[in-house]
């Protein structure tokens, strides 16, 4: 099985970083409304609520 590359990896999440902060500065200088956060980070945390939802048992009292 390959290892995987990460530095790779790196320099992906950074040119994507660098290139929706330029996108966002363009869109604040052309006068549009820029959203600080982005629907794929504000989908994560409700998604990781739902399974330990589902996977706790509830403790029922004696």
């Amino acid at each position: 099985m390959a290892t995987p590359n990460y530095s790779f990896i790196k320099r992906q999440k950074d040119l994507a970083k660098k290139a929706k902060k330029e996108e966002k500065k363009q869109a604040k200088l052309r006068g549009e409304v820029v959203s600080d956060t982005d629907e794929d980070e504000a989908g994560e945390p409700s998604a990781s609520l739902e399974v330990t939802a589902l996977t706790e048992t509830p403790v029922q009292p004696s």
